[in-house]
């Protein structure tokens, strides 16, 4: 019964160990960079975080992209920000992250502070759902889908949820 219970608990330990080394990995080789290149208004930099066959949906807007449109869209909304001279700031945190060795979901709460010419600021809030996969060893975004839920996402549930490290 002891050899049983210590096994279980090597288990528990390894799985709990290889789930936290591979959120690392994602931080690293994808969210730390999207909140960069994202911030910068770097849409190249920014897309070749995801995966070719990416299927984005900003569900607000009833929405759903492939990488091209994504690329489209992303790329117009940069330009129009720097020729307005306003700037952004990403911040992510975590509600529920599930992975194994080549795919994974990321749930969380997304605020999204934009700093205009004259100083004034306004935040957005949502909910994302992110499924990950690996492509030749790198994590890509496959599917990215946020909304902000009929308005109800804010400063409350940002917070509620957790930081990346």
């Amino acid at each position: 019964m002891k050899k049983i219970i210590l096994l279980s608990l090597v288990f528990f330990q390894s799985v709990g160990f290889s789930q936290s080394s591979q959120t690392t990995e994602i931080n690293e080789q994808v969210w730390k960079p999207f909140i960069k290149y994202y911030n910068a208004h770097n849409a190249t930099e920014f897309l070749a975080l995801h995966s070719k066959d990416v299927i984005r949906s900003p569900r607000d807007n009833k929405a759903i992209w492939n990488w091209d449109k994504y690329l489209e869209r992303q790329s117009s909304g940069d330009q129009r920000d720097l020729k307005e001279n306003s700037q952004r700031k990403l911040e992510l945190r975590f509600s529920e992250r599930i992975s194994n060795t080549d795919r994974a979901i990321d749930i969380g709460v997304y605020k999204s502070t934009y700093i205009f010419y004259d100083g004034k600021k306004e935040s957005y809030y949502g909910r994302f759902h992110v499924v990950l996969r690996k492509e030749n060893e790198v994590w890509k975004i496959l599917v990215d889908t946020d909304s902000s839920e009929g308005g109800i996402i804010g400063e409350k549930e940002f917070m509620q949820a957790k930081s990346m490290e």
